[in-house]
This record gives C-alpha cells, structure tokens and sequence, in this order.
C-alpha cells in the first residue's frame, strides 16, 4: 500500500481509541493511567515519519501504547519502592515550629548578607562549589585560575560565613 493511500498512524490511534484504553486498563489497572498512556501513544506516534513502512498500522499502535505501559508499570514500582504510606509523613507533626522558623530564617539573612559581602571573585567561586556542585578542578578550569586559588577562596569564605554567623551555628 502506498504512504498516501493508508491512513496515518495518528488517524488509526483516533479510530482504535477506546478499544486501545480498553486494553491498556487492564493491562494497567488504572482507566485514568490508560489514558496518560494513550495520551504518550498520541505524542510519540507524532515523530514517526510518515514514509516508515509499517504492515499493521493497528498493531503497530498498539506495541507502541504497550511499551510505554511497561515502563510507566516500572516508574510505579520503582517510585513505590522508595516511597510507602509508612515513610509518608504527617505533615502537622513534620512542620517546624515557629521559632524554629523564627531562628532559620534570620541565620539565612545573615549568611545572604555574608555571601554579599565577599570579594566578586570568591563569592563567585564559593557559590559554584556550593551551589552548583562543581568541583575545585571544574571551578578552576571554568574561571582559568589555578586549583590552589579556588581552594584559597572557598577557604576564605567559608571562614567569613562562619565568623558572621558567629555563634549563631549549632
């Protein structure tokens, strides 16, 4: 069959839908997962080209929608596994209380006013390490000065916070 003569993949999706949700309910569990699913089916079906051979559009469609059904099946049991009802805490008992709120909030004014205060250039070095997580060698390579420098400036402002917050740290 020819590309123009045959419907389009997205076309069968529409006319197949509800025999397709049917299918992936009970593969799912879920009428409303089946549907996240069929909705997947709909966006990936988009980037097939519409030149790609296929001999069961309708089978096609449908490996496709069960593909994606087995790896939501296995983002559910990976996310259940990490999460339980039993590890889900109260949120009334996990709020901090009010002076506790109180007492972080004024540390973390004076630790933004700390960070303002350093020179541009180790401020700048300690908030890559810190914040972005980068090593002292990626810092450096980054700003083109030597390691020695970026643990001369992370050694400066670490010693500048603490002495601002004096004995504000537990």
């Amino acid at each position: 069959m020819v590309a123009e003569d045959r419907p389009s993949l997205l076309h069968i999706l529409t006319l197949h839908y509800s025999d397709l949700v049917r299918h992936l309910t009970r593969k799912l569990g879920s009428a409303a997962s089946a549907k996240d699913v069929a909705q997947d089916t709909y966006l990936r079906l988009q980037h097939v080209s519409p030149d790609t051979h296929v001999q069961s559009p309708r089978a096609y469609v449908f490996r496709i929608a069960d593909n994606i059904a087995v790896d939501h099946l296995r983002s559910e049991a990976s996310r259940a596994r990490y999460i339980t009802s039993s590890e889900v805490p109260d949120q009334a008992v996990d709020e901090p209380l009010p002076d506790r709120v109180i007492d972080y909030r004024q540390r973390l004014t004076i630790l933004e006013q700390a960070i303002a205060e350093l020179p541009p250039k180790c401020r700048e070095v300690f908030l890559m390490h810190k914040y972005d997580d980068l090593t002292h060698v990626e810092i450096a390579s980054e700003l083109g000065i030597s390691r020695s420098m970026v643990e001369k400036h992370v050694m400066k402002a670490l010693a500048h916070c603490r002495s601002r917050l004096g004995d504000l740290l537990d």
